[in-house]
């Protein structure tokens, strides 16, 4: 199976849509910050559970990757070897940008709806979730931009599939792209 790469804005979903589809698929998801735990161990660190990241350790090698530029681009190409070895699901910002073969989707949310899944996620205000994501998506689109070139959440051109996820739930989300996968080996058996 090729892989599927599911990529969007901050808050889409894209992680809980992605283990659905690699749950009903039986087939690993693995994401950038899977990938960054992978390192963390290489350097010695011994990262564990879901807030590690938000751990003293965690933040130290947070800060140790945002001063090296290669750092990022080397958590997109062990990301990319993983999707050109197919029957895996993978989240990413920049992948699907980068690669030439999966079935690339793009999961977009207004930051209305998207505010309101981090709050529900985080137990945060709402309205300081819109902030936070404003200022992440602009943060996105300078970083991604500046290593790629890539017009991140603006230019949709690699996608082969894109799903609003503004009135559909994340169950809903994973039927459709399971629908699209289904059918493109369909066609091209």
């Amino acid at each position: 199976m090729d892989a599927i790469i599911v990529s969007g804005m901050p808050a889409v979903g894209k992680t809980t849509v992605s283990r659905t589809i690699a749950s009903k698929l039986s087939v690993p998801v693995l994401g950038g910050g899977d990938v960054l735990k992978e390192m963390a161990v290489e350097e010695g660190y011994e990262p564990g559970g879901e807030d590690w990241w938000d751990t003293e350790k965690g933040m130290r090698f947070l800060r140790e990757r945002k001063r090296s530029p290669g750092f990022d681009k080397e958590v997109d190409a062990r990301l990319l070897r993983k999707a050109k070895q197919g029957d895996v699901v993978i989240t990413s910002y920049p992948l699907p940008w980068l690669a030439k073969v999966g079935v690339k989707v793009w999961l977009s949310g207004s930051v209305q709806s998207r505010a309101e899944r981090m709050s529900r996620r985080d137990h945060m205000d709402r309205r300081r979730c819109e902030e936070v994501l404003k200022v992440r998506d602009v943060e996105n689109y300078r970083l991604y931009l500046g290593i790629y070139k890539i017009e991140f959440g603006k230019d949709l051109k690699p996608f082969d599939l894109v799903v609003d996820t503004d009135t559909i739930g994340e169950d809903r989300v994973a039927e459709i792209i399971l629908h699209y996968v289904k059918n493109r080996r369909d066609l091209i058996a």
